[in-house]
């Protein structure tokens, strides 16, 4: 498409309703897709966001039997806990719908009866795998054998998943069956095949095709390499009783193909969304409608190829303006496996580390596996948090929101006099140039879907800032130019709104809480490059800390469970679960009561009241703050290890509980006269137990 598109129907690979999504579906396809959508809604464009669950198949009624329970109870369950985890993830569908309803039934069926009253079909008769135990014949998936190309021994009749592989069952070496581990015979069938060798050949798709030169290198290289083989036909109807009936004569207990079926559950969900009209024929039927498929590599060949087949043997369809397929995510330094239970599971997750949707965002974007395969591990996950999040973007936030409270009272200052130190001016124009470069950068790279790129440049924008602040010093400088620190103070604030809407398709959550913070919600991206967005005199709200620290603590159980699982998986034994079973991680593990201890005991504890005058950090020391406080009759040093959770300015003023009858205690050389009474929980926070307002340093507490 040259030309500018109208609207943008962005769709998202349906998951499959046999399990839950772990971060590895994330990864590839549904963050991806989430980041450009907010993008383009951002910019102001047109865009229906439509996914859904694919509830036929295969691995449905595997799952069912294994179960011991119906598909439709399977399809129930996960397609429930499949949307509660998008929905408290933030993924914004516009909708997302299942493959079981009434209306994708109704469209697939006529897709179907269209291609086949077109004669677009070829009936055959074919020889396929037959298991005389079960008495049935058996669809790709429910055989297993050795893939011809790679030698994995666990391949399906249809696809390697090790290799990526696009099989049929007669490929394979050694077949049996999934359903009783027989195997298998050859036995004649009818079913209603797809021409694709004869399509490939035709003026239109021979025109579609060209398209894939400005797609990424992993889908032109997967298409082409199919291509070049030549594509044979296949089958778009099978012998099973779960799917969509077949809407002909003749093919009594025969249903769709899931690949036939699956992606027109794009099509039915967008009519779902529009409820009735024809509204939805504009999304796929306008040829101003760029229509983009995010996916994983391994629907590569569905997504672009089959399924633009099957749109123009229909007639009606647009096609594919690009389909930004993703690689495999590993974890741990293994492949993520359902079936092997390999995988850091979204609503699991969400239980273990609730409200920090954003830091999971920020890590699977800057790990995404765009061109090749990419690797989770707990370790670098802390480390990203708490070397990007916290410590630039969070610090230069809370930095310049805590001095403009302390020296303004949270009011946007009022430059009177510019800045004319040659140092200060060249760093500001440093900084200001490196913003405006990342962003710019910023949204070339989202503009073409480069989403892993792009974030890069938002957080060297916040880096910049975070330099600038780091390079002027106000809290030094204010002491001999309160002026110049007006100036410094307002071009972060500036900077702050900037990074504000730069966030929004990144880090939902931290966009709205700083724009919050900011007091301007009204932020919008089309004023993202203008050089004020926030004036002198606008009030603005208390700060808080966007991230906080990933402690130790938090990831060490994620990795013990992933030891368990592998030694459970190497030995074929289960592992006994310390603390609680994953299902019950709604109820937290709290440290446990500690012995009792007599009312004589807790009186000789004096705590007292506390004011901090000054706060900073203790040199080559990452935990320790070094606290002056009064305490109304003596000033004391007291020493703190709470430099993760709090930045220094943020404590100057405030009022704070101190133990005053700790003996003193030497630490890196200087001595602590006193300790600081703070609130923990099992989540890796920390909170100052605070005294009232109007309470004088050194009153008791008791």
């Amino acid at each position: 498409m040259s030309k500018t598109p109208k609207r943008y129907l962005i769709t998202a690979a349906l998951p499959y309703a046999n399990g839950p999504v772990h971060i590895g579906h994330l990864a590839g396809c549904y963050l991806p897709a989430d980041i450009y959508v907010r993008y383009l809604k951002a910019t102001g464009k047109d865009v229906v966001f439509i996914c859904g669950s694919d509830e036929h198949g295969v691995p449905i009624t595997i799952k069912a039997k294994k179960e011991g329970v119906t598909p439709q109870q399977v399809v129930d369950k996960y397609d429930g806990i499949m949307k509660n985890a998008f929905k408290d993830f933030g993924i914004d569908f516009t909708y997302y719908g299942r493959t079981s309803s009434k209306t994708h039934h109704e469209t697939a069926q006529a897709f179907f009866k269209t291609l086949y009253d077109n004669r677009v079909f070829k009936e055959e008769i074919t020889q396929q795998y037959f298991d005389t135990e079960a008495n049935q014949f058996l669809a790709d998936r429910y055989i297993t054998g050795i893939c011809p190309r790679c030698g994995n021994p666990n391949a399906y009749g249809d696809q390697c998943e090790k290799c990526g592989t696009s099989l049929s069952p007669t490929d394979l070496i050694n077949p049996k069956s999934a359903l009783s581990g027989a195997v298998p015979v050859l036995k004649e069938t009818k079913n209603w095949f797809l021409p694709m060798g004869d399509i490939q050949q035709s003026d239109a798709f021979q025109a579609y095709i060209k398209r894939f030169d400005g797609w990424k290198s992993n889908i032109k290289g997967q298409c082409q390499s199919w291509l070049n083989d030549g594509l044979q036909s296949r089958a778009m109807t099978r012998d099973l009783d779960w799917g969509v009936p077949v809407p002909i004569d003749g093919a009594d207990g025969k249903v769709l193909y899931v690949w036939f079926d699956a992606p027109i559950g794009y099509i039915s969900a967008t009519k779902e969304y529009f409820k009735g009209s024809n509204e939805w024929e504009k999304y796929w039927m306008d040829e101003d409608t760029a229509l983009i498929h995010f996916i994983g590599k391994d629907n590569i060949v569905f997504h672009a190829i089959i399924f633009p087949m099957m749109l123009m043997t229909h007639g009606n369809y647009i096609l594919p303006t690009n389909v930004p397929a993703n690689e495999f995510l590993n974890l741990e330094g293994d492949k993520i496996s359902t079936s092997r239970n390999w995988a850091v599971w979204l609503h699991e997750y969400l239980i273990d580390f609730p409200n920090r949707q954003d830091e999971l965002r920020y890590v699977l974007t800057s790990i995404a596996p765009e061109t090749k395969d990419s690797e989770f591990t707990w370790k670098d996950f802390q480390t990203r948090v708490n070397s990007e999040l916290v410590s630039i973007f969070g610090n230069f936030v809370n930095r310049v929101l805590v001095l403009c409270d302390k020296y303004y009272g949270g009011l946007v200052p009022q430059v009177n006099t510019p800045i004319n130190d040659e140092k200060l001016v060249a760093s500001r124009k440093l900084c200001f140039e490196s913003i405006t470069n990342s962003l710019q950068a910023m949204v070339e790279d989202l503009d073409a879907v480069k989403l892993r790129d792009a974030q890069a440049e938002f957080i060297n924008a916040a880096r910049a800032g975070n330099k600038y602040l780091a390079d002027t010093e106000p809290w030094k400088l204010v002491k001999t130019d309160e002026e110049v620190v007006k100036a410094i103070l307002f071009d972060a604030l500036q900077i702050c709104a900037k990074l504000s809407i730069a966030a929004e398709p990144f880090l939902p959550n931290t966009a709205a809480k700083l724009k919050a913070m900011l007091n301007a919600h009204n932020l919008q991206w089309n004023s993202l490059f203008n050089e004020t967005l926030i004036n002198s005199g606008h009030q603005l709200n208390k700060a808080e800390i966007l991230y906080k620290q990933v402690e130790d603590t938090e990831i060490q159980p994620q990795l013990d469970r992933l030891h368990r699982i592998k030694t459970e998986n190497e030995t074929g034994t289960k592992q006994n679960e310390p603390n609680q079973a994953s299902e019950n991680r709604e109820t937290a593990n709290h440290h446990p009561v500690k012995p009792d201890i007599t009312y004589d005991d807790f009186d000789k504890i004096d705590l007292r009241v506390g004011k901090v005058l000054e706060a900073e950090r203790v040199p080559k020391a990452d935990k320790l703050l070094k606290l002056t406080v009064d305490l109304g009759f003596e000033k004391r040093t007291i020493l703190s290890g709470i430099a993760e959770y709090y930045q220094p300015e943020e404590l100057v003023g405030k009022l704070v509980t101190v133990v005053a009858n700790l003996a003193p205690r030497k630490i890196r050389g200087i001595e602590s006269q006193g300790m600081l009474l703070m609130a923990g929980n099992d989540f890796g926070k920390l909170y100052s137990v605070s005294a009232e307002k109007d309470i004088e340093p050194g009153s008791v507490v008791k």
